[in-house]
């Protein structure tokens, strides 16, 4: 069950904010992979008003494990009051892609 793959997403108010935290993520084991998309527009509520920004959203790939960790990891640092993190189960995939993404953010690696 630790070793059970999910999919963080956050988001960055700019990429090379994007690129540094993917790369601390990355380095740190708390995630094999990090994809950087954007930039994306997002339009949500804040503090009763409607915002737009364009985002470079994150998208980590880990374990159920390492997430405290990867959660810490983001929350250092990030620019925003409440960062969006988010972690979607992956329900299947490929047994070797899993099992690399399980042996990547492995904590003796």
């Amino acid at each position: 069950m630790d070793d059970d793959v999910v999919q963080v997403l956050t988001t960055m108010d700019g990429r090379d904010a994007a690129v540094s935290l993917a790369e601390r993520l990355v380095e740190g084991r708390t995630a094999a992979c990090v994809q950087v998309i954007g930039p994306i527009r997002s339009v949500y509520r804040w503090r009763g008003a409607v915002e737009r920004a364009d985002e470079w959203l994150c998208v980590a790939k880990t374990t159920r494990r390492r997430y405290g960790d990867l959660e810490r990891t983001i929350r250092e640092g990030h620019p925003y009051d409440v960062p969006e993190i988010t972690a979607l189960p992956v329900v299947t995939g490929g047994a070797d892609y899993l099992a690399w993404v399980a042996a990547e953010t492995a904590t003796e690696g």
